[in-house]
């Protein structure tokens, strides 16, 4: 799937290695699997078959949304566009599910 970011630090966040993004190391390594893995999707259901990604719908105002899980407290928040060449990932933030 093509992706694009919402935000510019969350694209430098995958290919600046040096750059954390005030995150912690293990959540920049995770947010860099999870991203390589949804570059490797072909849709949505391969993200659903992968039960550790917990790749869930998320409900009332942000239904529009989907989360993956990059620890017990952070989630990747993800939202899925129609393109000519099948679908478009937008990577719109990190949160703190505990906030």
């Amino acid at each position: 799937m093509d992706i694009k970011f919402k935000d510019k630090s969350l694209d430098k966040l995958e290919i600046d290695l040096t750059f954390d993004g005030g995150y912690s190391v293990a959540i920049v390594r995770s947010y860099r699997k999870k991203i390589a893995f949804i570059r490797s999707a072909m849709d949505e259901r391969d993200l659903y078959a992968m039960r550790s990604l917990n790749f869930e719908k998320l409900k009332g105002s942000r239904s529009n949304q989907f989360s993956i899980r990059l620890n017990g407290q952070w989630r990747l928040i993800l939202e899925f566009k129609s393109q000519d060449r099948g679908k478009l990932v937008l990577v719109i933030s990190i949160e703190d599910y505990h906030k």
